[in-house]
């Protein structure tokens, strides 16, 4: 017998509006218990304080206290009509280090390269390089170049692995007629110390691009995340290994064909209790972030629940300072990539603060660092610049949040 989808819109309302009810009862005071990896996974706090109002979705951006800083853009294609997006930094050998993506017109394109700069202290930053080579006959002179085709290829920036003291630039080829193509590769050039040149350090992994660059778990493993070329069907997987070879991995599902999540780039860190979380941008845009825990270092994880966390479906980006705490940098406003926000935990799992970084127009795409009492914070303006904030932890620390209670 032929099943009727007759009531399935009555349904699919009915849950929305509950879920909506659920969000709403749990920003109330006392009203969801404490998330814990183990004993209680499946909790969706994740944001608290009395300076809350009493939904997360009625939080007014604008009247987040503003984070003092230093702006700098390090480069700007807004003239020649280009794209620069995914932006990472690290500090080696004494100086910060950034990379992009670096193309025509709009993202991912055909012939989309890698570039890079220096600096001595997050502020005055060197003329940009190419990182990487034209991709295979993806350049300026093919009939492809600025298009969407499988027929022309593109690089994507991933982000700088620091491994036994060698700085790996890591980016991924693939086809530029979609996300992604079915030749994907994440690979890496390797930093020549002496001569300051990158020379190819071939294939990380087949068919995955990463997030983040690897960071090490408990075990003294490496881990980071994976999309296959059809991660849309297979889910997202974790890359445990690294450790002995720089291409020796083994892949760990996470999400699956997860119904209640579109999982888009994920991002993870440790915990004070060596217990792992993930978190996940939802491109459903339920307008939260989703969260999974793991408590064997990445070989198992709960199944990821939609946090009351705000998000605009973007990239974000988290990491541990020195001296504990977490920070975590994203656009918390539902409704558009505007601002770029930094939110503050002492666990790891809920933050109860949150302040203003940069906004009143399209920021996105954030990748933070701590170092020497500061952070330096990369994101794109309007996919156009690549920009800079340096924000001292002493001013951060000093900040206050400001009710928004009626």
């Amino acid at each position: 017998m032929k099943k009727s989808c007759l009531h399935k819109p009555l349904l699919t309302l009915l849950a929305g509006s509950l879920l909506s009810v659920t969000v709403l009862a749990q920003s109330k005071p006392g009203a969801p218990s404490k998330p814990h990896p183990a004993n209680n996974p499946h909790s969706p706090m994740m944001l608290a304080g009395d300076w809350m109002p009493d939904h997360p979705h009625q939080i007014d951006f604008n009247k987040l206290p503003k984070v003092p800083s230093q702006h700098v853009i390090v480069n700007d294609v807004r003239l020649e009509k280009g794209v620069n997006q995914h932006n990472y930094l690290v500090h080696h050998n004494g100086k910060f280090w950034i990379m992009w993506s670096d193309g025509p017109g709009i993202e991912d394109r055909v012939g989309q390269r890698v570039k890079f700069a220096t600096s001595k202290d997050g502020v005055s930053w060197t003329k940009p390089q190419f990182l990487t080579p034209v991709p295979p006959n993806s350049g300026k002179d093919s009939e492809h170049y600025g298009t969407r085709t499988d027929k022309g290829f593109r690089h994507i920036a991933r982000g700088f692995w620091q491994r036994n003291g060698e700085l790996l630039a890591l980016y991924t080829v693939d086809e530029a007629a979609g996300f992604f193509g079915p030749s994907l590769e994440l690979r890496a050039f390797r930093l020549n110390k002496s001569k300051e040149t990158w020379e190819d350090a071939g294939v990380i992994y087949d068919n995955a691009i990463n997030n983040f660059p690897p960071k090490k778990l408990p075990t003294g493993e490496w881990m980071m995340t994976r999309r296959t070329h059809d991660y849309v069907k297979t889910g997202v997987h974790f890359l445990i290994g690294g450790d002995k070879k720089i291409n020796e991995w083994r892949s760990v599902p996470v999400t699956g064909s997860n119904a209640d999540l579109t999982a888009e780039e994920p991002n993870w860190w440790v915990l004070p209790d060596n217990n792992l979380v993930a978190l996940f941008r939802d491109n459903r845009k339920s307008g939260y972030l989703f969260r999974s825990f793991s408590a064997d270092n990445g070989q198992t994880w709960s199944k990821p629940v939609q946090t009351d966390f705000p998000d605009a479906a973007s990239k974000f980006s988290a990491t541990r300072l020195k001296d504990g705490r977490y920070v975590l940098v994203s656009n918390p406003n539902p409704k558009k990539r505007d601002p770029l926000a930094i939110s503050i935990s002492d666990d790891g799992i809920v933050f109860t603060k949150m302040f203003y970084l940069i906004g009143g127009r399209h920021v996105d795409y954030p990748h933070v660092i701590e170092h020497d009492g500061n952070l330096l914070i990369a994101f794109a303006g309007h996919k156009e610049t690549v920009e800079i904030l340096k924000v001292r932890l002493s001013d951060l620390n000093n900040m206050k949040p400001v009710s928004q209670r009626n």
